[in-house]
């Protein structure tokens, strides 16, 4: 595109775009798309997410979710508390069932339920996960509560998610799942 666009209509093409794309963008792409900085695209997907609309920011780039779950989707929050070092085996243990981990949440004593959306399906998702924790030099939302952690998880099927849980169990990792 590279044509400078004018505030809302360039809210609405950054919209289209990320709905209509199969993989997720880059702020970076998204903003090179629109001609405007990248900073001015993280302020008109801010405006667009308090308008209602479903985008979230993965790992791999800016997502649309068209609603809570796909209509097709089992969801299920699990509890898991293991140390920094655990995270990759933790999280490639849940996409090789072929579950999606939609989030990580943590119940914070002082600031209550923090959650982060991940939105990790794939080997490749978790590390570019991991790059950009080791990137940005951040620590995991479960290093304030002593590992303790939540996911939601969600598949095509109830089979993937109990495969995935078992999978948890024997990684010794999963402290219970949740209603």
């Amino acid at each position: 595109m590279n044509k400078r666009l004018a505030g809302e209509e360039r809210r609405r093409t950054l919209l289209e775009m990320i709905e209509q794309s199969s993989e997720p963008i880059t702020g970076s792409e998204l903003a090179r798309r629109v001609a405007v900085s990248r900073q001015v695209v993280v302020q008109d997907l801010s405006l667009l997410k308090a308008k209602g609309h479903q985008i979230v920011a993965t790992a791999r780039g800016y997502v649309y979710l068209p609603g809570e779950a796909s209509p097709s989707a089992y969801t299920r929050k699990i509890v898991c508390r293991h140390e920094a070092e655990a995270m990759e085996a933790e999280m490639n243990a849940i996409v090789d069932e072929g579950v999606t981990i939609r989030d990580v949440i943590i119940d914070h004593p002082v600031y209550g339920s923090l959650t982060g959306q991940l939105m990790v399906k794939s080997r490749r998702d978790v590390r570019a996960f991991l790059e950009r924790v080791e990137a940005n030099q951040a620590a995991p939302l479960s290093h304030l509560t002593g590992g303790l952690h939540i996911h939601t998880l969600e598949a095509d099927s109830e089979e993937a998610i109990d495969a995935a849980v078992s999978e948890l169990e024997r990684l010794g990792v999963l402290v219970s799942e949740l209603d």
